[in-house]
């Protein structure tokens, strides 16, 4: 399995999501390397299909696959269960996303 988790510098709730990724990892007993990309030009976005930060992708495919999202700097938003919005994907959202990947 790969992790990748994807982000720009500017958006204020990266690290809290890099946090919570490696919380769930540790929980859910998954001890691979999460590979840390770092996005810095629209260059680099439109190349990596980086729909904002953070993102997290398993195997290539993004935890919450965007749908029509522009690709670029910016912060990302996720939707809760019950429809809040976000800035940071719930533990249960990355969580559903890893036990499909295995």
């Amino acid at each position: 399995m790969r992790i990748e988790f994807l982000y720009w510098d500017e958006c204020p709730s990266h690290d809290q999501a890099l946090a919570r990724l490696r919380e769930v990892l540790a929980e859910e007993g998954i001890r691979e390397e999460v590979h840390i990309v770092r996005v810095d030009t629209d260059e680099q976005a439109r190349a990596l299909a980086f729909p904002g930060s953070p993102t997290i992708r398993i195997d290539g495919a993004d935890i919450v696959p965007p749908s029509e999202l522009p690709l670029g700097l910016a912060c990302r938003v996720y939707f809760t269960d019950d429809g809040r919005v976000i800035p940071l994907p719930t533990k249960a959202i990355i969580r559903r996303a890893l036990r499909g990947a295995v």
